[in-house]
This record gives structure tokens, C-alpha cells and sequence, in this order.
């Protein structure tokens, strides 16, 4: 009985070293959870903002009054016709159209952009036309889906890929521990490719929320969800129990308030705006909103970085798994 007893004592006594650890992890990524969103989107405001400027006149003092009124640092790149303009704004060079005639001024705003920028911009303008002297026309010349006023579907639809694609690794760790590598990520692809198929399908077919190009999105949306399913599984083979630290510390902590989603590129941090375009969740709202809103001008580089994570991670998962000595015969 003394043995038993010393064996549970021996038993407990290991287990609250990790838990000790664990505590001040939890504690710690709660800290860390809420200051990165509140750090990122409580109060945003452009570090700088491209816009396209086209025509000429008096009114050229709005540009400057639309500047110091953003408290910010407009990129204005001029433009020789109004074509041309739009284009930079079909290619998300530019989020705003300034056209100047004479002595008036046309803004036009483009939601579809970024829905948080053409707020700010909207607002600003009246104040900074008057400060110059200068009537100043307001359009939304491509707006949000009407059933998604707030432009916020396309974060949500990435946070969804991004959480469950690497807790559907978390679990399959703890419940199926008997598959082998190659079964591993075969499930991981199966998961993200149902998991994406029913993101899209809630979305657009179930609440009508966004009209999306089903296909494009399905392949987005799984391609998300195997890619930080890989980011966990990779770290697992390295570095084991806690692998879920830096998997949550890089996609929620870091990649979701700095994806772009639910505040658009140009009004986060300089770091967070740098960094979150190189991460799965930015490249992820990047592709679904060039594919939904922009469909003729989508990019390949944020296909490129999701397919580059998870492709490094594979590469580093399978070839621990090589190296890890094979299990002694019963």
C-alpha cells in the first residue's frame, strides 16, 4: 500500500511541474490574446494610405487638406486619365480615386477595398474640402455585398479555416495517435477540404451572407485550414507537448488581428500590417477578398505563401519522422 501510495505521490508531484508551466501559459496567452486585437483594431488610423489622384486644377489643395486631416501620410500616386486610376484600384494599388476639376474635388471610396478606409476617408473629407476651399464630392464607386454592410464575412470565414484547421490537428494528435505520417496528413487534407466545402456552403448557400465564387473560395478556405493544421503537426514532431504554444502565438495571436480582415491593411501598426500579409491568415483574407470582390485581377502571392507553409511544414514534419528511431519489438 506504501508503494501505491509513494507511486501516486511520485505520480502527482510530476504532473505539477506542467501544470505550473501550463498555468502561466494560459495566463499569459489570455494577456497577449486581447492585447493583439485591442493593439490592431480599438482605435485605427492609417500610417499611410495609397490613393490615385487624377485630373488637375485649384482643387489640389484638397489633397494636402485630406492629408493633415488623416493625421497620416497619404501615397498619392498621379495619374494621367480617370482609366487609369481605376485600374490601380481594380489592382488594389490604390484604395481611393481623387479626381480634381478645376475648383471642385471628387473622393471616390471603394468599400470593397477596405470598408474601414473608406470610412475613415469619407468622414474626413467634408472637414478637409472646407478647410480648403474646395466642394468635395463623396461616391462609394464599388461597395460591399449589401448582406455584409460592416465587411466582416471575409474575417470570419478566415478565422474559421485558420482555428479549426489547427485544432483538427490538435485532435487528431490526441485521438489517433496509431496513424503514420502518411495517414496523418492524408486526414489533415481530407478535414480541410470537407471543412472548406462547409465554410463556403454555410456562407453563401445556407445564410446568404456573401455571393462567392464557390469553387475559388472552397480551395482557398481548405488550402487555409491544411496549411495551419500542418503549421501544429510540424511543431508537434519538434517540439512536442507544447506545440500549441507557438502555433496559437503565430495564427490568433499574431496572423488574425493582423490579417487585414476586420481592419484593413493600411490602418494596422507598421509590424502588424508588415508582418500579417506573410502569415496564413493575412494571405488567406487576401485571397478571398481579391476573389470575391476583384475576381478579374486576383494575385498569386498570397496562394504562394499559403501553399509555401504548407509545404515547409510538411517537408519538416515527414522528415523528423524519418529521423525518429523506429520502436523497439515488443
Amino acid at each position: 500500500m506504501n508503494r501505491i501510495s509513494g507511486r501516486r505521490v511520485d505520480a502527482g508531484a510530476s504532473a505539477y511541474l506542467p501544470a505550473t508551466v501550463l498555468l502561466l501559459i494560459l495566463a499569459a496567452a489570455a494577456g497577449l490574446f486581447a492585447g493583439s486585437y485591442c493593439y490592431a483594431m480599438a482605435n485605427p488610423a492609417p500610417r499611410y494610405l495609397p490613393v490615385a489622384v487624377t485630373g488637375q486644377g485649384r482643387s489640389t489643395a484638397f489633397v494636402q487638406s485630406l492629408d493633415d486631416h488623416l493625421d497620416s501620410s497619404l501615397r498619392v500616386h498621379r495619374y494621367p486619365t480617370y482609366a487609369e486610376a481605376d485600374a490601380a484600384v481594380e489592382e488594389q494599388r490604390a484604395f481611393a480615386i481623387i479626381t480634381l476639376d478645376g475648383r471642385q474635388a471628387t473622393l471616390d471610396t471603394t468599400a470593397a477595398s477596405g470598408a474601414s478606409v473608406a470610412r475613415l476617408l469619407a468622414a474626413a473629407a467634408p472637414a478637409a474640402g472646407q478647410a480648403a476651399g474646395v466642394p468635395v464630392t463623396v461616391r462609394d464607386i464599388k461597395p460591399l455585398q449589401p448582406t455584409d454592410p460592416q465587411g466582416l464575412a471575409i474575417f470570419y470565414m478566415s478565422l474559421a479555416a485558420v482555428i479549426v484547421g489547427f485544432v483538427g490537428a490538435v485532435q487528431l494528435n490526441v485521438h489517433a495517435k496509431g496513424l503514420d505520417p502518411v495517414e496523418r496528413v492524408a486526414f489533415t487534407a481530407a478535414y480541410a477540404v470537407l471543412g472548406g466545402f462547409a465554410i463556403c456552403s454555410v456562407i453563401d448557400h445556407l445564410l446568404g451572407v456573401l455571393d462567392l465564387p464557390f469553387g475559388e473560395s472552397w480551395t482557398i478556405s481548405s488550402l487555409t485550414m491544411f496549411s495551419t493544421g500542418m503549421v501544429f503537426t510540424m511543431f508537434n514532431a519538434v517540439i512536442g507537448r507544447w506545440a500549441m504554444v507557438p502555433t496559437w502565438g503565430l495564427m490568433v495571436v499574431i496572423g488574425n488581428p493582423s490579417s487585414g480582415g476586420a481592419v484593413s491593411w493600411p490602418l494596422l501598426p507598421s509590424p502588424l500590417g508588415l508582418v500579417g500579409r506573410w502569415l496564413p491568415p493575412g494571405a488567406s483574407v487576401e485571397a478571398q477578398h481579391t476573389a470575391i470582390y476583384f475576381r478579374d485581377h486576383q494575385h498569386a502571392r498570397p496562394f504562394i505563401i499559403l501553399a509555401s507553409w504548407a509545404l515547409v511544414c510538411l517537408a519538416i514534419y515527414l522528415l523528423s519522422q524519418r529521423r525518429r528511431p523506429a520502436a523497439a519489438p515488443a
